[in-house]
């Protein structure tokens, strides 16, 4: 691990002001940040300490929420309006990790974490991301967990957050500071798709720090949060489904649904939404729009198995919400 200095502002600007020097990265509960320091992928100059800062989760005017960036994860799973209003993102935060990594965790960290792709973490591999040029050997080698959807010849790793799976279902919107002012960035447009520039996750500009996200009022109906992994206990998604489904007199009235594992970006299913809204809802129909999601995904050697996978959940997952509702 290379020397750096560490730094605790009292207050965002002075945040900030120390965010914009040359080699500074702000620093959160430090659950990635850290690991990534260790392995000699991440060499800041400074860490910028922000956890003491926007730990609020406050009501807005028009009955959402909106949570700051340096609320821990636990926080925000636990908080009764969330459990209340919008189930699927607690169900996906406690999916996501073990309890001692949610007690660290904070809502902005969570957003900026990197992949997990093993050649990524391999320093004697060739990896895009780490080491823009040099290739990735993920396409050719094992890729099990790898992309199906939005990948390119210069990446196919995905991106591990479960919450932000969940956050991409709601509608999210990601509030960012700079010394510019601050602006409103939807979450499905926060990550970025990796082109032939990998190294770049996401619309942040240098400097800027994420202060809050916001949700937008939920749902009339029901909502959840569905993950597939090899093993029960703490585990990255195979694939996974943060699903909202609203149906009246056995019609979809709202549908919004998400998908974790499959890109480099939380997925947000907008073809499948398209083909639901105002039709049907039965499972011929769900099944109908996965396929039609998932027509563009293109399998790996050994992740092909996902285009199945994700069609199966989806549909189960709509079924079973619509199941809910019918029985409210």
């Amino acid at each position: 691990m290379n020397p750096f200095s560490y730094e605790r502002p009292s207050d965002q600007q002075a945040a900030l002001t120390l965010g914009a020097r040359s080699g500074a990265k702000y620093l959160g509960g430090g659950t990635n940040l850290v690991d990534l320091m260790r392995e000699t992928i991440e060499h800041p100059e400074m860490l910028v300490d922000v956890t003491g800062l926007s730990c609020a989760i406050e009501e807005t005017d028009g009955g959402g929420l909106r949570i700051g960036a340096g609320v821990k994860n636990t926080a925000v799973a636990a908080d009764r309006r969330v459990r209340e209003r919008y189930p699927l993102l607690s169900e996906a935060i406690l999916a996501g990790a073990s309890a001692q990594i949610r007690n660290m965790a904070t809502v902005g960290g969570n957003l900026l974490q990197r992949t997990r792709c093993g050649y990524f973490y391999d320093d004697a591999a060739h990896c895009n991301k780490r080491a823009p040029g040099t290739g990735c050997d993920a396409i050719d080698g094992f890729n099990r967990m790898h992309a199906i959807l939005g990948a390119s010849t210069a990446c196919v790793a995905t991106h591990p957050s479960d919450m932000a799976v969940a956050l991409a279902a709601l509608d999210a919107l990601v509030t960012v500071e700079g010394h510019n002012g601050a602006r409103d960035i939807p979450l499905i447009d926060f990550h970025v798709l990796p082109g032939e520039t990998p190294q770049m996750e996401t619309v942040l500009e240098t400097g800027e720090l994420i202060t809050a996200v916001t949700l937008p009022p939920g749902l009339a109906g029901r909502s959840s949060y569905r993950k597939v992994r090899d093993r029960a206990s703490y585990a990255f998604a195979l694939i996974s489904v943060a699903a909202a489904l609203e149906v009246q007199d056995g019609v979809v009235k709202e549908v919004r649904i998400a998908l974790g594992g499959v890109a480099h970006k939380p997925w947000r299913a907008k073809a499948a939404e398209a083909a639901l809204k105002g039709g049907p809802a039965t499972e011929a129909a769900f099944r109908a729009a996965a396929q039609a999601e998932l027509a563009s995904a293109r399998g790996l050697r050994d992740n092909a198995f996902k285009i199945e996978l994700g069609q199966r959940v989806i549909t189960d997952t709509l079924v079973k919400l619509t199941a809910l509702q019918e029985i409210r």
